[in-house]
């Protein structure tokens, strides 16, 4: 089982073209654990805006009745991804992983099977 730090240290050097990685509490908004970003990728900022999202799209679903789970929230920009990935499992639940990956450099599905590998092994 990995640790938080070990986890996104694994996602932005395992997934090629990956910018940042943040584990994110999406009933606070807050980034539990950061690895990259930069001036031009604030990772708290992403946390807090992404965390919206899957707010937004939670509630959606409640409102159309659909009982499913999500499994990944993808964002294309022109020349990013930003790929939200909703922890399962005991004790993960209201954490979500968020990726950015720089789109020139990235393989989508490759990056989508590294992370539910992650997920898979991390340990909060």
């Amino acid at each position: 089982m990995a640790t938080t730090e070990a986890a996104l240290k694994e996602a932005t050097t395992l997934i090629e073209g990956a910018l940042g990685a943040a584990l994110v509490d999406y009933s606070s908004g807050m980034a539990l654990g950061t690895v990259g970003g930069g001036k031009d990728l604030d990772l708290a900022v992403a946390a807090a805006g992404n965390t919206d999202v899957v707010r937004a799209k939670v509630r959606t679903m409640e409102l159309l009745g659909i009982k499913d789970e999500i499994e990944d929230i993808l964002i294309t920009l022109g020349g990013q991804y930003h790929l939200i990935r909703l922890l399962k499992g005991r004790g993960n639940a209201g954490l979500f992983l968020y990726l950015a990956l720089d789109k020139s450099r990235a393989n989508l599905a490759m990056a989508r099977h590294q992370l539910r590998k992650i997920e898979a092994g991390l340990e909060v």
